[in-house]
C-alpha cells in the first residue's frame, strides 16, 4: 500500500516523500488506520519493520494545527538510545509540521536536567521518555499530564524484562483515563497481555511474524572455543573488506573494552559502546558510525533495540545471546528496510543449548561454517533433541567458507 492511500495530511506526505519513502510496511498499513480511528491498539511486530513510524505518523497527523504547547503524547521506552532514536525520527517526519518534541532520559548533566524540566513544565507536544528519569521529574511536582491524549509504550516486553512494570503503572496513574493507548512489543508473553488488560480499552490487535529474522539476513554460526574468537573475528573481517558498517555484540559490558583493544591490536579501528560511557560519548560514537567514519562498533545488548542505522552489513555475536529473543533483536540490526545483511554467531561449548533454543524459536537451522584451518577445530555440537523430535541442528561433513563478496 502507498502512503498516499492512508489518508495522512499533505504536510506529512511531503515529509515522507522527502525522506524517500513511498510504500508502507505491513505494520504501518495495518496500524495507521486504527490509530487514526482513535482505537486502542496492541501490536506485535519485530524490530526493523517500521513500527516507530506506524505510531508517529498518525499522531503527527492528529497534532497538525494544534495551537497550544500542552503535552499531547507520551511515548515510554526502555532505553535512552531508543528515546533518542524515536525523537530524531519525530523531528524528521515532522519537518513540514509544527510539532515540538523532547527526549527525557538519564545519564546527562545538570544542564540536561534543566532542559528536560523546562520541556515538561512549559509543555511540549510529544515527550519520549525512559521510565526512571520520567518518574524523577514527576516526583518534583511540575509535570502536567492533564491534557495527554496519546500514550505509547514501545518495546513493552523489554521494559517488563528490565523490571519497569511498577514504574509504568505509577506513570500511567498520572495520566487522564480518557486517552488512546498504543502498546507495541516484539513478543507477546502473558505478562504483556496482563499489562494490556490493565491499561487498554477494547484494543484492536495486530500480530506480524513474531521472532523471525528478516529474510535478507544471511545467518551462520561458528562452533569455537573462547580463545579462538578474536583470531576468528580477525579472519572474518579480513575476508569482508568491502563491509563498511559492522556491529559486534557481547553480553557483558566488561568485555567491550577487551574486544575493542584486541581488534585495535590486530589493526582494526573500532569503538565500544556500553553504559559505562555517558550519553554524549555514546551519541558521538553513533554519529561516527552513521557517517561511516567508524567502521566497527562493539556493543552490549542495550544497543540491540536502541540503534537505528540503515545499511549495516554485518552483525557478529561474540557471545551467543542469553535469550533467544535477544538473538532476533541483535540480528535485526542488519537487513533493514528490505536490504541484505549478514549475521554470524560464535558459539562456545557452553552455549550450544542456547543455539538450539534460537533455532527452535526461529524455526530454522542456522548454517554452520567450519573454522579456518589455521585456527584448529572448534568444539563438537552436542545438544540432543528430545525423543521423537528432529535434531535442532544437522551436523554436516563438508563445510564451505562463505563467499566474502556475497551479502545475500
Amino acid at each position: 500500500m502507498k502512503f498516499t492511500e492512508l489518508h495522512l495530511n499533505e504536510q506529512l506526505l511531503e515529509a515522507i516523500t522527502h525522506m524517500g519513502f513511498t510504500d508502507a510496511t505491513p505494520i504501518q498499513e495495518l496500524a495507521i488506520p486504527q490509530i487514526l480511528d482513535n482505537k486502542d491498539l496492541i501490536a506485535c511486530a519485530q524490530t526493523g519493520t517500521g513500527k516507530t513510524a506506524a505510531f508517529i505518523l498518525p499522531i503527527l497527523h492528529k497534532l497538525t494545527g494544534k495551537e497550544d504547547t500542552s503535552i499531547d503524547t507520551l511515548i515510554i521506552v526502555p532505553t535512552r538510545e531508543l528515546a533518542v532514536q524515536i525523537e530524531q525520527e519525530i523531528q524528521g517526519l515532522s519537518y513540514f509540521v509544527s510539532v515540538g518534541s523532547k527526549a527525557i532520559y538519564g545519564g546527562g548533566s545538570g544542564k540536561d536536567w534543566d532542559i528536560q524540566k523546562d520541556a515538561l513544565k512549559e509543555g511540549t507536544d510529544i515527550i519520549v521518555a525512559t521510565p526512571g528519569k520520567l518518574l524523577s521529574h514527576i516526583a518534583q511536582g511540575y509535570v502536567d499530564f492533564s491534557k495527554v491524549k496519546h500514550l505509547v509504550l514501545d518495546e513493552a516486553d523489554k521494559m517488563l524484562d528490565m523490571g519497569f512494570s511498577d514504574d509504568l503503572i505509577s506513570i500511567i496513574s498520572n495520566l487522564p483515563t480518557e486517552r488512546q493507548t498504543l502498546l507495541f512489543s516484539a513478543t507477546m508473553p502473558n505478562k504483556i497481555r496482563d499489562l494490556a488488560k490493565k491499561i487498554l480499552k477494547d484494543p484492536k490487535e495486530i500480530t506480524l511474524s513474531i521472532s523471525k529474522p528478516a529474510a535478507g539476513v544471511k545467518q551462520s554460526v561458528y562452533l569455537t572455543f573462547d580463545n579462538q574468537k578474536i583470531p576468528l573475528i580477525k579472519s572474518i573481517l579480513q575476508e569482508r573488506t568491502d563491509y563498511t558498517s559492522i556491529i559486534i555484540f557481547t553480553s557483558s559490558k566488561s568485555k567491550v573494552n577487551e574486544i575493542v583493544s584486541a581488534l585495535r591490536r590486530n589493526g582494526f579501528k573500532a569503538e565500544g559502546v556500553s553504559s559505562n560511557l555517558d550519553q554524549e560519548q555514546r551519541e558521538e560514537i553513533l554519529r561516527g558510525f552513521r557517517s561511516k567514519r567508524i567502521r566497527i562498533v562493539v556493543a552490549t545488548d542495550v544497543m540491540s533495540r536502541g540503534i537505528d542505522i540503515k545499511e549495516i552489513n554485518l552483525v557478529i555475536n561474540y557471545d551467543t545471546p542469553f535469550d533467544a529473543e535477544d538473538y532476533v533483536h541483535r540480528v535485526g540490526r542488519t537487513a533493514r528496510a528490505n536490504t541484505k545483511g549478514e549475521a554470524i554467531t560464535l558459539v562456545n561449548e557452553k552455549d550450544m543449548r542456547k543455539l538450539a533454543q534460537i533455532q527452535r524459536l526461529i524455526e530454522a537451522e542456522i548454517t554452520q561454517i567450519s573454522m579456518p584451518e589455521e585456527l584448529g577445530a572448534g568444539p563438537e555440537y552436542k545438544v540432543q533433541a528430545a525423543p521423537g523430535k528432529k535434531r535442532p541442528f544437522k551436523k554436516k561433513s563438508n563445510f564451505r567458507k562463505p563467499n566474502p563478496q556475497s551479502n545475500s
